[in-house]
C-alpha cells in the first residue's frame, strides 16, 4: 500500500449489489449481510430482482439487485438511497441512479463497460457517468473480469466458470472497504460448495484478490468502519420472512403438542416455506407439494380434519383460487393457517415485486357470508410471532387465519435472535374432551361463551362424525335448509369470529403518545419504514405518533378509541386505501387522510416524512 488509507466511522450505512441475473448479486448480498450480522451490526436487506428467468445479458430488464442497510443502532428498513453501489455493468448504473446519493462510491467492472455494453444498456455517449449526471460520485474503477481470469487461471475452469466467480472479486473489495475479515466469508463459500471444491477454493481466491486489490491501489476513496452494537446475550441468525414464518408455524405445533402440515404450491414468493418446512422431517414436520393450489389446500384441510396443525401458503393469485376451499373450513369449522406472501398484481402482475394489494381478498374474497381472521406480519423477523400467532388463534377458535406477509418482508431479513419458546404462550386445542353438555355431543356443539366448536379427532372412540360443506343445524348438527337456522349459524360464525378480540393484545401507539398532532397508521410489512419516518419527524421537532396494526380481523378492541384520540390521523399503505376504508367501516365517523403507494417498491422514508409534514401544516 503506498500510503496510509483514511478511516471514516459512521454509525449506518446503505450498499447496493447490481448486475445481471447472472452475475450471482443475491448471494453476495446474502454473505456480507451474514458477515455483518456476525461483526454485530444491526442489519436490514432488500433482495430485488426481475421476474425474468433470465432476460438478455447486459440490458436493463435483467438488472438485479440486492440493498442492505447496516449501522450500530437498530435499522428499521433497508434504506432510501445507497452510500455505496457496486454496478457490474452498464445496466446496472442506469437502473440504480435514482437510488444514489449524490457522493455516494460506485464500484464498477470497466471490462463490463466497452462500447457494446453501453449499447445494450441504451447509452447515447461513451461516458455513462456525465450522461446520467453522476458528477460528484467516487468511483472505484477495477477491470474486474480480467483480474479475475488471470488469479484463476491455474485452476483449470473454462472462461465461463471463471468469470461466475467475479461477484466474489466485488465482494472482497466491499470488505476491504468495511474493514471486514475474510475467514467467515471463505467458511461460507466452502460451506456453500462443499460438493465442488474446486469451485469453492476459486471464489475463496477471487475474494481474497478483490480485498488485496482494494487494500494495495492508491485509493481516492476512505475506508469505512461500521461500529458493532452489543446485542443481548444469545444465539442470532439472520433470517428472511419466510424462514421465520416457517419457524413460527413448527413452534405452534410444538405447543399445540400437534404435528404440523403444509400442503401447497410452488408460487412466488411464498415457494421457501415449503422449501423449508420439507426440510424440517425431523421436527415430525410433513409436507406436500401438490399439483395445483386447490389441492394444496384441500391437503391442508383434510389434515386438519385428521388432527394436525394445517397450514397452506401461497400469493395473491393462489389465495384467490383457494377461496371455495377456505369457505369449506370456514363452514366445517377446522383450524387452517393460510399464509399470503402479497405480490405485485392483478393476475400475474409483477411476481417478484411487494404490495399490499389482497387485504380485501383476505377480509371478504369468498362466497357467502364467510368470516376468517386476518394477521399481518410487520418485519421479516415479526414473521416468526406472526406465525405463531395464526396458529394459537387457528386452533383454539376452529377457524381458518389468514396471514399475510409480502414480498419485501419475505425476502428481506434481519438480525434474529432466537426466542426461548418457554416465554411464548401455550396453545390449548378445544379437543371434545372438555365438553360438559347435558345433550349427547354433536359435532356442532360449541363453547357457550366463545363459540368455538369441539374439536373431536378421527378415531376418537364413541365420536364418529362427519363434516362438509352443507349448512348444518345448530343442535343436531344434521344438513339443514331452514332459514331460521341458517340465519343462526351464520350470526354464530360471525360472533365467533368478533369473540377472538377478547384474545388478543390492544394496538400500541408509539411516538408521542399523549400529544401527537399527527397519528400515523399503518399495517403489514410497512412498519419499519413508517417508524424511521417518525423518528425524522422527532428530530424535527414534530410531534407524531404511530399505531402499526398486526390483528386486522377481528381489529383490536381499543381501535376506535385510539383512532379518535387525534385530530389528524393518516393512513400509509401500498394499496389504494384498502385498510383506510376497513376502518372507515368499522369505526364511525372516522375520515383519515390517506397515503397511497402501490410502485411494488418499499416507501421511501424521505417522501413519507414529506407528505406527512405537508398534512401537518394543512
Amino acid at each position: 500500500m503506498t500510503e496510509q488509507t483514511k478511516v471514516t466511522t459512521l454509525e449506518q450505512v446503505v450498499i447496493r449489489f447490481s448486475g445481471d441475473s447472472g452475475d450471482g448479486m443475491q448471494l453476495t448480498g446474502t454473505i456480507f449481510s451474514n458477515l455483518s450480522a456476525i461483526f454485530g451490526n444491526e442489519i436490514s436487506t432488500f433482495p430485488d430482482y426481475p421476474a425474468e428467468v433470465r432476460a438478455p445479458q447486459g440490458t436493463l430488464s435483467g438488472v438485479s439487485g440486492f440493498q442492505v442497510h447496516l449501522g450500530s443502532k437498530k435499522i428499521f428498513t433497508p434504506g432510501d438511497k445507497a452510500d455505496v453501489l457496486v454496478a457490474m455493468n452498464p445496466a446496472a448504473l442506469k437502473v440504480n441512479v435514482k437510488n444514489l446519493k449524490p457522493n455516494a462510491i460506485v464500484l464498477i467492472d470497466t471490462d463490463s463497460f466497452k462500447k457494446s455494453d453501453l449499447e445494450k444498456a441504451l447509452y447515447t455517449t461513451d461516458d455513462p457517468f456525465q450522461e446520467l449526471g453522476l458528477t460528484q460520485v467516487q468511483v472505484v474503477a477495477a477491470p474486474i473480469s480480467t483480474m479475475v481470469k488471470d488469479g484463476l487461471a491455474d485452476f483449470g475452469l473454462d472462461n465461463k466458470s471463471a468469470l461466475r466467480c467475479k461477484n466474489m472479486f466485488a465482494l472482497g473489495l466491499v470488505c476491504w472497504l468495511f474493514e471486514r475479515p475474510l475467514e467467515e466469508a471463505m467458511h461460507m463459500l466452502q460451506t456453500k460448495f462443499a460438493k465442488k471444491p474446486v469451485i469453492a477454493q476459486a471464489n475463496i481466491k477471487a475474494l481474497t484478490d478483490g480485498y488485496n486489490y482494494g487494500h494495495n491501489i492508491h485509493a481516492s476513496v476512505s475506508t469505512y468502519r461500521i461500529e458493532s452494537k452489543k446485542a443481548q446475550s444469545g444465539l442470532y441468525m439472520d433470517v428472511n420472512g419466510n424462514k421465520a414464518t416457517s419457524y413460527g408455524l413448527i413452534a405452534a405445533a410444538e405447543k399445540a403438542g400437534l404435528r404440523l402440515f403444509l400442503g401447497s404450491y410452488p408460487i412466488t414468493p411464498a415457494t421457501d416455506i415449503l422449501h423449508e418446512l420439507s426440510k424440517r422431517k425431523d421436527l415430525g414436520v410433513i409436507t406436500v407439494q401438490a399439483e395445483d393450489e386447490i389441492a394444496g389446500v384441500c391437503t391442508a384441510i383434510g389434515a386438519s380434519f385428521a388432527g394436525c396443525l394445517a397450514a397452506t401458503s401461497t400469493s395473491g393469485p393462489g389465495l384467490a383460487l383457494k377461496s371455495e376451499a377456505i369457505g369449506l373450513a370456514v363452514i366445517a369449522e377446522l383450524p387452517l393457517v393460510v399464509i399470503d406472501v402479497q405480490r405485485g398484481g392483478p393476475s400475474t402482475g409483477m411476481p417478484t415485486k411487494s404490495e399490499q394489494t389482497d387485504l380485501m381478498q383476505a377480509l371478504y374474497g369468498r362466497n357467502g357470508e364467510c368470516p376468517a381472521v386476518v394477521l399481518a406480519a410487520a418485519t421479516p423477523t415479526d414473521c416468526f410471532d406472526a406465525a405463531f400467532w395464526a396458529g394459537k388463534l387457528a386452533v383454539e377458535h376452529m377457524t381458518p387465519v389468514i396471514l399475510l406477509t409480502d414480498a419485501f418482508l419475505a425476502n428481506g431479513s434481519s438480525a434474529w435472535r432466537l426466542p426461548d419458546l418457554a416465554t411464548y404462550p401455550d396453545i390449548t386445542p378445544n379437543y371434545v374432551s372438555n365438553y360438559q353438555g347435558d345433550k349427547p355431543w354433536k359435532p356442532y356443539r360449541r363453547d357457550k361463551d366463545t363459540h368455538v366448536r369441539y374439536w373431536a379427532i378421527p378415531g376418537t372412540e364413541g365420536f364418529t362424525h362427519r363434516l362438509g360443506g352443507l349448512e348444518k343445524d345448530f343442535d343436531t348438527s344434521a344438513i339443514s335448509t331452514d332459514p331460521l337456522n341458517h340465519q343462526k349459524m351464520v350470526r354464530t360464525r360471525q360472533a365467533k369470529i368478533d369473540k377472538i378480540a377478547d384474545f388478543i393484545p390492544d394496538v400500541e401507539v408509539i411516538g408521542n403518545v399523549d400529544d401527537a398532532d399527527l397519528l400515523i397508521v399503518g399495517w403489514g410489512g410497512t412498519y419499519g419504514h413508517l417508524y424511521e419516518a417518525m423518528e425524522k419527524m422527532h428530530e424535527k421537532g414534530l410531534k407524531v405518533a404511530l399505531a402499526h396494526f398486526k390483528f386486522i380481523n377481528p381489529l383490536p378492541k381499543n381501535t376506535a378509541e385510539v383512532l379518535k384520540r387525534y385530530k389528524k390521523v393518516v393512513v400509509a399503505e401500498q394499496n389504494n386505501g384498502q385498510f383506510a376504508n376497513y376502518l372507515r367501516s368499522k369505526v364511525d365517523d372516522f375520515n383519515p387522510y390517506k397515503f397511497d403507494r402501490i410502485k411494488g417498491q418499499p416507501f421511501i422514508v424521505s417522501r413519507l416524512v414529506e407528505e406527512f409534514t405537508k398534512i401537518l401544516e394543512a
